[in-house]
């Protein structure tokens, strides 16, 4: 990354007589060119770009200052990609100087997102690289804090921007961004930033875990190495110990472990999944002071996560429905309708689409406000998961009681299509 220059590094007087030469050997536009290449070599960016333009202007014919709406057609479409090529070089230049608010400014209308993208992360590469190695001074955080701004609070790669905020900011704070910000979007946007933030959080606890256990004489460096060696993690470690039952040692923030698991339920990667399973058992033997309570479903916090991701691999699963399906059974008015969307995601996830549309069907409208329910969102659509379990007839006949004819034609028409 460059560093802008200095005011003091361009010596205007002499560039203003410079371009009085230039103009009277020349012409305009060598004069004009030379003050361009004057301003590149400089780095001098925001100026560059009113040069280029007030080159593009003087090159066309068009008045050099203010409108150019009585102009053709033609010759104002070909000022625009004068422009756009302009706001290229120059929003690319800003990036490069580490300015990344102000070059995308000229970028957000002139490049396509992702290429926007694929240059933050190549920068977020290098800056982070320069943090950990301990070459950064405090003016290198601006640019990452940039990053952030843009990767995350104006959407365009939300996992990049939880990433710089996990290494920049920590843990605490990146989870609060995520309830702002990545919360709202759909969980197919979601779940690779929730299992960012799982693989981080299984990462602090296994970093943790070691250094108690090998501390307290629980567990040798040797086995250590071993789990290590072999690839193993949080739930080798606890394995190792007999789940470290009746032991009041914390080895991470309590509020950071329910949070993260919380928002993991959008996720369905295996390896996702796996981690998830080890941060939920290890919930499950925290201290009962440690132990939040979550709302219905997952009041039984620690239990219901290691059950829900559990046997989404194929574990316990005959255990996890049955625990969710008492869980909606019992749920009162207010609490039901999400109990219900939560076996019903569950049962979907492990392909019993005949179980999950009666769970669909099942749910109770909500009563009071109804809060934003993401896992109901990564359910398939209603019409696929009835037509996937053969229940079309099923799917039609509620949707005559409920008075849903868009429903009823669609499940039909996709019964038909076969």
């Amino acid at each position: 990354m460059n560093n802008p220059p200095t005011d003091n590094l361009l010596d205007t007087t002499r560039l203003a007589t410079d371009l009085v030469t230039a103009q009277q050997a020349n012409g305009v536009d060598a004069m004009l060119g030379q003050l361009e290449e004057t301003l590149r070599e400089n780095r001098r960016w925001h100026g560059l770009f009113d040069a280029r333009l007030l080159r593009a202007r003087a090159a066309l014919g068009l008045p050099l200052v203010g409108q150019v709406a009585q102009a053709s057609t033609e010759r104002r479409g070909q000022l625009d990609e004068q422009t756009i090529a302009a706001c290229r070089e120059v929003g690319w230049g800003l990036f490069e100087d580490g300015q990344i608010a102000g070059g995308w400014m000229y970028l957000r209308a002139s490049v396509d997102q992702h290429e926007v993208i694929e240059r933050l992360q190549v920068l977020t590469e290098k800056l982070l690289a320069d943090m950990a190695a301990g070459d950064s001074d405090e003016a290198a955080y601006q640019p990452l804090q940039e990053i952030v701004q843009l990767a995350l609070w104006e959407g365009l790669d939300p996992t990049l921007g939880i990433r710089v905020m996990l290494a920049a900011q920590g843990t605490c704070n990146a989870i609060t961004a995520y309830e702002q910000s990545v919360a709202a979007l759909p969980p197919d946007r979601q779940a690779p930033v929730a299992g960012l933030l799982i693989d981080h959080l299984h990462g602090e606890l296994l970093e943790s875990l070691a250094r108690d256990l090998e501390e307290r004489g629980l567990l040798t460096a040797a086995t250590l190495a071993d789990i290590r060696a072999t690839g193993g993690g949080v739930a080798a470690v606890l394995a190792a110990v007999d789940g470290l039952q009746q032991d009041a040692s914390i080895h991470l923030d309590a509020s950071h472990l329910q949070a993260v698991l919380r928002f993991a339920r959008v996720c369905t990667d295996p390896a996702v999944l796996n981690k998830a399973v080890a941060l939920a058992t290890y919930a499950c033997r925290l201290p009962e002071d440690f132990r939040y309570p979550g709302d219905p479903p997952f009041t039984d916090f620690g239990t219901a996560s290691r059950l829900f991701y559990a046997a989404q691999l194929g574990d316990d699963v005959d255990e996890a429905v049955a625990f969710f399906q008492q869980a909606a059974t019992e749920a009162d008015q207010y609490d039901a309708p999400t109990a219900w969307d939560t076996l019903a995601v569950l049962l979907a996830r492990l392909n019993r689409p005949s179980a999950a549309l009666e769970a669909v069907l099942a749910r109770p409208a909500d009563r009071g406000p109804a809060q934003p329910a993401p896992l109901a969102a990564t359910l398939p659509p209603l019409v696929e998961l009835a037509h996937a379990a053969g229940a079309g007839d099923r799917l039609r006949a509620a949707c005559l009681e409920r008075d849903d004819v868009i429903t009823f034609a669609a499940s039909l028409a996709r019964d038909a299509a076969g």
